[in-house]
């Protein structure tokens, strides 16, 4: 029984999913900016955040160099300002301890600033295809 409800949901997802730039990527980067910018925020209004984003830091190194300020002033309207500040110096942290790439590591990736359980595993899962739930109050 399970499998055929398993296959409607996904049958249905093919047809009918929302086409966003982070569902087209397996960059750990923009999941996990995207995943960020997303909490406590409507898609139709984080996606041109996240456009912007990717204009400005296209990568973990450059989001790192950037003063604070600037990157307070990229998420001016989107609220909740520890995020931005989270996103900042987890990026900063990754270029210290990784080199500039995101950990492919469920524990290393929850121990950055900012980063919950479902963020963990939904750049963990979908970034890097380890087998670790995202889930999250939506499902």
């Amino acid at each position: 029984m399970t499998d055929g409800f398993a296959d409607i949901l996904i049958r249905w997802y093919a047809d009918n999913h929302r086409r966003l730039p982070w569902r087209e990527t397996s960059d750990p980067y923009l999941i996990w900016l995207s995943e960020v910018i997303l909490q406590q925020t409507r898609v139709a209004q984080g996606l041109d955040y996240f456009r912007r984003f990717v204009a400005r830091f296209p990568d973990v190194r450059s989001l790192a160099e950037a003063p604070q300020d600037e990157v307070l002033k990229l998420w001016q309207g989107l609220g909740y300002y520890s995020r931005a500040r989270n996103l900042h110096r987890a990026a900063q942290l990754v270029c210290e301890r990784y080199g500039g790439t995101l950990p492919a590591d469920y524990e290393a990736l929850l121990a950055l600033p900012g980063v919950g359980e479902y963020t963990a595993g939904a750049v963990a899962s979908i970034g890097f295809g380890l087998c670790v739930p995202a889930v999250d109050g939506n499902v």
